[in-house]
């Protein structure tokens, strides 16, 4: 791989770019949003399997491309994985110029040594040199963990989770730092799958009766306490949109118990969500956790496949988002205080300089996420700085998270951010917008201490 890839061709520009660069590549990766399965770390004998288990079925950043092609999701999730191996290679230019091709070279070149495009004539020989590597302790997800250098990985966890892999890390005596995340969604969200089946888990995990909206709330807290207690610094909210609402304890509490009768009434799941917002900005004052808020998704676009394969197989489709006036009520009530910080994600990039960067250039308890999802890309992320840096500054950024279940990737999303950085605060430098000195610091914040900072690790 080109040393100076993603940087800018204009040779002054690159020549700082590479500077900043080079005091940046080895520093240990700070995760603190992802996605990554903790049962990989909780068995000192775990394995990956095989390069079809480890880069093609569990990324639906990949099977979607594959997909969108016309190829069968039968093939690829549940049929031979050397086959699938071998329509991944055969179709690996698909990814020629995307953040994918990006990241799944980083991987073969740097992870596993390959330095041959994968294509039709090399499938089997690949899938050989890899499946032997995956297989010897050296390339066990703790030794690559270690080799990775990864200072913290935050895992996300329902709010009815045991946590059992995380105490199982724990108990192990291994030095990984692995952290859970709360995320309540399926609890909060009237209309997430099987609601009543995760009230009856939260019911049992809790230790409290959940049957009506203030035993809830109550079982929320104990939740949050014993995440906490395991390591936890932040939670995690996805909604369709960012809209609060201040409802009453009764208000709240009729439309609870709608929902447990099976008798909701349209706006139901909207308005419930809207409040659960509110309360759990409350709740992170209260317990100091931060709150991270991923709006904007339409999960499962494509019914078919949903009903088929299930969750997270690449059809989540992003919405025009409003913050301004959706947020007003939690702004109003909390964003003044200091002790919340509330961290917002966008995958409407048309938001970021009209509405992200000027609500947390002002509110205190607002910081922005990183650019995410189909956005976390050298051009997204050269998007982001230009819209949102000029008004919030870098100070009222959350760094870099990397947000993968595709764990061998996390080092290439890494890079490519702090080599996107280092270009951009090369353009600075080169404008003379900051000096030298000033960038210095800037690429060391932007890498890793705006992270730990804003999720308090």
């Amino acid at each position: 791989m080109n040393p100076d890839r993603l940087f800018s061709p204009n040779p002054t520009t690159r020549d700082i770019a590479r500077q900043l660069y080079q005091t940046v590549a080895k520093l240990p990766i700070v995760s603190p949003h992802g996605h990554v399965n903790p049962r990989l770390f909780a068995d000192p004998n775990a394995t990956f399997g095989d390069p079809a288990e480890l880069f093609v079925i569990p990324d639906h950043y990949v099977t979607r491309m594959l997909y969108s092609q016309g190829i069968s999701l039968d093939t690829l999730l549940t049929g031979d994985h050397r086959q699938t191996w071998r329509l991944f290679c055969e179709n690996f230019y698909l990814f020629r110029g995307t953040p994918s091709g990006i990241w799944l070279t980083h991987e073969l070149s740097e992870v596993f040594d390959v330095d041959e495009k994968p294509s039709a004539s090399n499938a089997d020989r690949l899938f050989d040199s890899v499946s032997d590597k995956l297989s010897s302790p050296e390339f066990s997800p703790r030794k690559l963990f270690e080799r990775f250098n990864i200072e913290v990985l935050c895992t996300t966890d329902a709010a009815t989770d045991t946590l059992e892999y995380h105490q199982a890390i724990r108990q192990s005596g291994w030095s990984g730092r692995i952290l859970p995340t709360f995320r309540p969604d399926g609890v909060v969200n009237l209309d997430a799958p099987n609601w009543k089946t995760n009230i009856e888990k939260l019911s049992e995990v809790s230790g409290i009766e959940v049957k009506d909206y203030k035993s809830f709330i109550q079982a929320l807290e104990q939740r949050r306490a014993f995440f906490k207690s395991m390591g936890a610094t932040a939670t995690d909210h996805a909604a369709l949109t960012p809209a609060t609402a201040d409802l009453s304890d009764v208000e709240a509490d009729v439309i609870f118990q709608r929902a447990l009768k099976d008798e909701s009434k349209p706006n139901d799941a909207a308005q419930f969500t809207a409040h659960m917002l509110m309360e759990m900005a409350r709740m992170s004052i209260d317990d100091g956790l931060v709150m991270q808020l991923h709006p904007g998704s339409l999960r499962n676009h494509n019914e078919i496949v949903f009903q088929k394969f299930g969750l997270d197989k690449g059809a989540d489709i992003p919405l025009q988002t409003e913050y301004t006036r959706n947020l007003l009520p939690l702004l109003n009530k909390y964003g003044n205080d200091t002790r919340l910080t509330l961290i917002l994600f966008t995958l409407d990039e048309t938001t970021y300089s009209r509405e992200l960067a000027t609500l947390a250039g002002h509110y205190p308890a607002l910081k922005l996420g990183p650019p995410w999802w189909f956005h976390d890309s050298l051009n997204g992320m050269a998007r982001y700085f230009d819209q949102v840096m000029e008004t919030a500054g870098i100070y009222n950024t959350a760094g870099f998270n990397d947000d993968t279940r595709a764990f061998c990737s996390i080092p290439a999303r890494h890079d490519v951010w702090r080599r996107a950085s280092a270009n951009w605060l090369a353009g600075l430098v080169v404008r003379h917008i900051v000096d030298m000195n000033d960038a210095h610091e800037m690429i060391q914040d932007m890498a890793v201490n705006l992270a730990k900072r804003a999720y308090k690790i």
